[in-house]
């Protein structure tokens, strides 16, 4: 009897080790495909694209901005392409980011992409409701967000300046500052540039009056800021009334006023002689004549002149012509002869005449000294010169008479 050494229990063992095998094979696929999914999923593509803005329908006026904060919303990261439509003629339209004019975002779930949609509205846009539609594509995505835009003249508000007071009124020599207030009741933030103009010659300044170097100041919507212009007359500037305009503008807004300054004019007066010369002579007791030239130095007519004088005791003058003088005009001049009698007793020698001319309101005053020379009267000069002859006559007796002696 031959008996078989092969063991019985071997395609027992054979099957275990298969089924090990393949459940082996079968855990590391499924590890497989747990390491994979993120994978997977982050190459997954989108489903679902959306824009949003908070404001897509605004009311605003001809020549202003606007702008809109655009939201690009993905379930997925992904590209979205993005198209405008709609655009008027004349209008410049475009959507930015990064500080850069863009067509496409990249935008995924956590931090949606946003661009900015920037809309400027020519001064010369009619009065009309306009929509724009962006249009965001992302593979078979479509969303599509439609802005609306009601032009209107009232809508945006208006810009304002005034002043309390708007004609001042000085002599040539002052500087004039007006106080301005610029308002800004529009929706927006806006710049201004201001310039003050005046006649030629004057020196007109206009600035922020809290920025003493600024050219150009922001005034926010809704808001108002001051403006201080000052103006400074040339020399020598002619009595009348000055216009000075004063301009606003941010963009295609422009604001203005005008401004006035009255010049009374500048008030001076010389009083001296025709000939330069201070001095005069003449006896005691007779009249001395001497001739004043009153000049109006200033910008202004000199109204009401007036003389006075101061005299030694007991002299007198007069005018001629006499009473005050009713006006001179600027850069020209009056001559008055004053006639002084000095005193009766008046001994020979040197006075002093002090003259003064005095105009009207303002009152304006300048003088002038007169030396006036009191020579000895011709009759006492005769008196004298008989009395010298006598005694030369009465001396050569004597010593005809006792010389011999």
């Amino acid at each position: 009897m031959v008996l078989d050494s092969t063991p019985t229990h071997l395609p027992r063992f054979a099957g275990r080790r298969a089924l090990v095998r393949t459940a082996r094979a079968l855990l590391l696929l499924v590890l497989a495909l747990a390491l994979a999914s993120p994978a997977l999923a982050a190459t997954a593509p989108a489903t679902s694209l959306t824009l949003t803005t908070p404001y897509p329908s605004i009311s605003i006026a001809p020549g202003s901005d606007a702008s809109f904060t655009i939201t690009v919303g993905v379930d997925a990261p992904a590209r979205a392409d993005l198209t405008l439509a709609g655009v008027p003629d004349g209008w410049d339209v475009q959507l930015t980011g990064g500080g850069h004019v863009v067509s496409a975002v990249l935008s995924n779930p956590d931090t949606p992409a946003t661009v900015r949609l920037d809309v400027n509205v020519p001064a010369t846009a009619a009065p009309n409701p306009y929509r724009i539609t962006v249009t965001a594509t992302s593979g078979s995505l479509r969303a599509e967000l439609p802005i609306d835009v009601l032009v209107s003249t009232t809508a945006g508000g208006e810009v304002t300046m005034r002043t309390d007071f708007p004609s001042l009124r000085g002599a040539a020599s002052a500087t004039f500052t007006f106080n301005l207030t610029l308002r800004n009741d529009t929706a927006q933030d806006l710049t201004f540039g201001v310039n003050a103009q005046g006649d030629p010659g004057w020196t007109v300044t206009a600035r922020p009056a809290s920025q003493t170097q600024a050219s150009a100041f922001q005034v926010n919507a809704g808001s108002s800021t001051g403006i201080t212009v000052t103006a400074d007359p040339p020399p020598n500037v002619a009595a009348g009334t000055y216009p000075i305009l004063v301009t606003a503008t941010a963009g295609e807004r422009n604001v203005g006023g005008q401004l006035q300054v009255e010049i009374t004019g500048s008030f001076s007066m010389d009083l001296t002689t025709p000939d330069g010369r201070l001095n005069a002579n003449g006896p005691s007791g007779g009249t001395i004549s001497r001739t004043l030239l009153i000049r109006n130095t200033g910008t202004a007519p000199m109204t009401n002149v007036t003389l006075s004088q101061t005299l030694p005791a007991d002299w007198k003058v007069t005018y001629d012509p006499a009473g005050p003088i009713a006006a001179i005009a600027p850069e020209e001049s009056v001559t008055v002869t004053a006639l002084l009698t000095p005193a009766n007793n008046a001994i020979a020698g040197d006075y002093v005449v002090t003259f003064r001319a005095t105009g009207g309101a303002p009152s304006t005053t300048d003088s002038t000294d007169i030396r006036v020379t009191i020579e000895t009267p011709l009759n006492w000069l005769v008196v004298g010169g008989g009395l010298i002859v006598l005694v030369l006559i009465g001396l050569g007796w004597v010593f005809q008479r006792y010389g011999r002696r």
